[in-house]
């Protein structure tokens, strides 16, 4: 008795007729009409739609396959014309290469469905030993027409719908990120600098009766002050910290590392600064790392260690704490990764429970252009 699977092999070939014959008399209908009136004025844009269809024959086709033959192709995306308008839209329909890839699979089918029809529908009542064989690799040979014709165009349009993923994650993160400034600048400095104002005017008011009484609540707002300058301070580093951009990764990083609960050595080896960008989400990897380590380790001692490997920038973060960090658990953890896929990076934890822990980062190299990153050395050099 045959399996499940040769069954759905044998259905898929013995439609293949049917479905040959339907795309083939489409494709040399629809194509090559408008390809033979492309000097008319209806010419193009009849091989524009027929282009079009030849994408709708292939999503039929393609789950076709996925239901009978288990092939998983992802459908391509739709062609992107350069601007709004008929002509742009005529445009990216006739040079789509995704659907002329579709008109000639549907081109070549018509043998190839033919021979597979014949031969099955013979075997199965003469060769009924040898179909399952058969049937086996004639439709190996569909499975290799859907995947190297219907699927979507290369790695540059796979590449495309990646980055395209990467950019909603990094507008995400940028929201998030004015989300929490605002939160804390409402919470923080701006609460506190309110009641500061209204101290110093009741400070005034008090000036000429109880300069004492005033003085003392003027002493309380100074104090205030100092602390509100702190915060600001403090969401400022959130921010970009000035040390990154003064000093660069050497610099910035022993600084958060002097903030972290436990003794962390710090060793950057890098030939230059790398651009801007880069240099910052490098910066803020690690600070997070770090609060991490403080907050969650347990770890007595940790280490930093950033150098350029080629075309990346490579981040190591290690402690000896209780381990068990995972990305899984949806933590800060996964927000990095997240962080860092989105410039093309990479973000692997190795973290097995008793520690201890290791957080490998990769980011793209990219050189900094110091005429933008130093104005005012440009300005002087101008002059």
């Amino acid at each position: 008795m045959f399996s499940a699977v040769t069954w759905k092999e044998i259905a898929h070939l013995l439609l293949n007729l049917v479905e040959a014959i339907v795309g083939f008399v489409y494709v040399v209908t629809t194509v090559s009409l408008g390809a033979g009136l492309s000097v008319t004025v209806i010419g193009l844009p009849l091989l524009a739609l027929g282009l079009m269809g030849c994408r709708g024959l292939g999503r039929l086709e393609r789950r076709r396959a996925r239901a009978l033959l288990g092939v998983q192709v992802d459908d391509p995306r739709p062609p992107r014309p350069v601007g709004p308008g008929f002509l742009p839209w005529l445009w990216a329909g006739v040079k789509d290469p995704v659907a002329w890839r579709h008109a000639l699979y549907f081109a070549i089918r018509l043998p190839w469905g033919i021979v597979t029809f014949t031969v099955t529908l013979v075997s199965l009542f003469v060769l009924w030993p040898v179909l399952p064989y058969l049937s086996r690799g004639m439709a190996n040979v569909d499975r290799s027409m859907v995947r190297g014709l219907l699927q979507p165009s290369d790695e540059l349009e796979l590449r495309i719908a990646e980055l395209e993923s990467d950019r909603g994650v990094v507008v995400d993160t940028a929201a998030a990120d004015l989300r929490r400034i605002e939160r804390d600048l409402h919470d923080g400095a701006q609460a506190r600098l309110v009641a500061l104002a209204m101290d110093l005017g009741l400070a005034r008011e008090k000036l000429l009766e109880d300069p004492e009484a005033a003085a003392r609540m003027v002493g309380e707002a100074h104090g205030e002050v100092k602390v509100a300058l702190q915060e600001l301070r403090d969401l400022a580093r959130g921010i970009h910290p000035a040390i990154l951009t003064d000093r660069g990764l050497d610099a910035a990083l022993s600084s958060v590392a002097a903030r972290c609960t436990v003794p962390v050595a710090v060793t950057v080896e890098l030939p230059a600064r790398p651009a801007e960008a880069i240099e910052g989400i490098a910066y803020f990897t690690v600070s997070e790392l770090l609060q991490n380590v403080s907050k969650h380790s347990g770890a007595r001692r940790a280490s930093v260690d950033v150098w350029r490997a080629g075309d990346r920038l490579m981040i190591q973060v290690e402690d000896d704490g209780r381990g068990g960090a995972d990305l899984a658990t949806g933590s800060g953890l996964a927000g990095l990764a997240e962080r860092l896929d989105s410039v093309d990076g990479l973000f692997v934890v190795s973290s097995p429970v008793g520690g201890p822990t290791t957080v490998t980062a990769e980011l793209p190299w990219r050189d900094r252009d110091f005429r933008k990153a130093d104005p005012v050395k440009q300005r002087q050099r101008r002059r």
